[in-house]
């Protein structure tokens, strides 16, 4: 092989691998953007679940809310920041609810009881209530201190 062929490989071999180190730049830039986008995303939604879980945290301690919906409601918005949370012991009672009311009927299939029927399930509703209440309070108030001290008191 003449100098001359030895010389243009050569630099055509660089001009290769500049090329390929410039486009690995570029999407290892890409990944980095993509990444710090999805933390901004999951960083919003759990800003809105935060905001969420505190009102709905004041309304029940209010009893502007059914301590069912509520905690119902807190034991969704816990599972979306961190699916551990409701096996914390200070929001287990969440899941409790959650498992002791879920064969109530909501929403149309409620509707198309019969007012005995709803009368009965609420009855049934109640009485869970009224087992729990202070412990879904507590909980509620747990909830408010989780809020105020986030993200340190989400690990």
């Amino acid at each position: 092989m003449s100098p001359t062929v030895a010389w243009l490989l050569l630099a055509l071999a660089v001009l290769v691998n500049a090329g390929l180190g410039f486009y690995a730049l570029r999407l290892w830039r890409e990944v980095k953007r993509r990444e710090a986008f999805k933390r901004e995303e999951v960083d919003r939604a759990n800003q809105q679940c935060l905001d969420s879980l505190d009102a709905i945290a004041k309304a029940m301690l209010d009893d502007q809310v059914d301590l069912t919906e509520g905690a119902l409601r807190c034991k969704v918005l816990l599972e979306i920041i961190d699916s551990d949370l409701t096996g914390q012991e200070r929001f287990r009672v969440f899941a409790e609810m959650h498992e002791r009311t879920a064969h109530l009927h909501t929403h149309s299939s409620r509707q198309a009881l019969t007012p005995r029927d709803r009368m009965k399930e609420d009855r049934e509703r109640l009485a869970v209530e009224s087992e729990l209440d202070e412990t879904i309070r507590a909980a509620a108030r747990e909830v408010l201190t989780f809020r105020a001290n986030w993200p340190v008191s989400g690990r």
